[in-house]
């Protein structure tokens, strides 16, 4: 039972599955979306430039058809007579279909956007296996197809009926209607006939639309383990990350070690907490943290500043609120600096007196530590 529930798909598509359908070109599309912009547009189309289409198509046809009677039989007068009909035919049409091209575009990107995808035009040879060509007919998305359709066509037929009837004694009066002023009715009619259309496939589109979102968040779907494996091959598995995480704290403490012989100071707790700082004079504004860490870490740098002649200095309450408030390479807080500043007094005095073999300077006693640090405990933080 578990592994059943393991293997259905319940879970919504990452982000990564749904980038890699798009890759593949599985986009949701609407049929009946782009049937009924193209409706609309020709609709439109036909109601701005149907007249000039008409028009120019009658005198291209008539122009086409007025010629000298030898011309019939010339094998290169009439064709080059029928290209230039072909072309003047073409240039009155191209209005219409731009518009249709940018009606079938905008539908595009409403449901899915603009895509191009080569993985839908390489030829594939198990689409051509009649026992999948059976399956997608029998299939449940054809059952979901077979009513929309019926439903579709039940639709255009009773707008064609009751277009027809309110029509119909301006359809049988085209028969007496002068040839010009019949094709104009007869022009009229048709863009009716596409508003009619359009009309009733709204109620269409308004079902098929979410009905395809639907089907497309389902088909991307995916099962537990999927969700599992797909993190594994984005981000690693658990044990290799943690390794890799290890190993950059590793370098990550061996750079900070290789920083601790230029600190001016290393003030202690004096065992947990050790933070190493150094002050450039001429440099930065504040002195800077250039090593820090708790037990075994503290202990290491205590080592190393001692080989390398780094004075340590044991301030336990302003090593715990340095070691809280204050990141490597980042310089101390402002409400540390009298502390800090009495320190590094001491330290340079300190360091003067023995160049010099004088005499060694006095310690500070209590340093100035603000009430805020009060509650920073004796163990805890984070390494770095």
């Amino acid at each position: 039972m578990a592994e059943s529930s393991a293997q259905e798909k319940t879970e919504e598509a990452t982000p990564k599955r749904k980038l890699d359908s798009r890759k593949k070109g599985q986009v949701p599309r609407s049929k009946e979306l782009q049937t009924f912009t193209s409706l609309l547009a020709a609709g439109f189309a036909m109601l701005l430039f149907g007249k000039s289409i008409v028009d120019g198509l009658t005198t291209s046809l008539q122009e086409s058809l007025s010629f000298e009677r030898e011309f019939a039989f010339s094998e290169s007068v009439l064709p080059m007579q029928m290209l230039s009909a072909t072309q003047g035919f073409v240039g009155l049409l191209a209005p219409l279909f731009v518009i249709l091209f940018i009606a079938s575009m905008m539908s595009s990107m409403v449901l899915g956007g603009w895509i191009f995808s080569f993985s839908q035009v390489q030829p594939k040879f198990e689409r051509l296996n009649p026992l999948k060509g059976l399956a997608k007919i029998f299939s449940i998305k054809s059952l979901i197809e077979l009513p929309k359709s019926i439903g579709k066509f039940t639709l255009v037929a009773g707008v064609v009926v009751f277009v027809l009837n309110l029509a119909l004694e301006d359809i049988f009066a085209l028969s007496l209607q002068p040839i010009m002023s019949a094709l104009s009715s007869a022009g009229m009619l048709m863009i009716w006939c596409f508003f009619g259309f359009s009309s009733v496939l709204i109620v269409v589109v308004a079902i098929d639309v979410p009905v395809q979102l639907w089907e497309y968040r389902k088909q991307l779907k995916m099962t537990k383990q999927e969700i599992k494996d797909e993190s594994k091959e984005t981000e690693g598995r658990p044990e290799v990350k943690s390794a890799i995480r290890e190993r950059q704290q590793q370098f990550a403490r061996q750079r900070m070690m290789a920083e601790v012989p230029t600190a001016n100071v290393i003030i202690t707790n004096p065992t947990h907490f050790a933070v190493a700082l150094r002050y450039e004079q001429n440099g930065s504004f504040a002195p800077k943290v250039v090593a820090k860490g708790q037990d075994l870490v503290a202990a290491r740098i205590r080592e190393i500043g001692s080989e390398n002649g780094v004075v340590v200095f044991s301030a336990p309450p302003l090593a715990r609120a340095l070691y809280a408030s204050t990141d490597l390479n980042q310089e101390i807080p402002a409400n540390l600096f009298i502390a800090v500043a009495q320190v590094l007094a001491y330290v340079f005095h300190l360091q003067n007196a023995l160049a010099s073999n004088g005499k060694r300077p006095v310690a500070p006693g209590e340093l100035p530590i603000p009430s805020e640090y009060s509650s920073v405990v004796t163990r805890g933080g984070t390494e770095p």
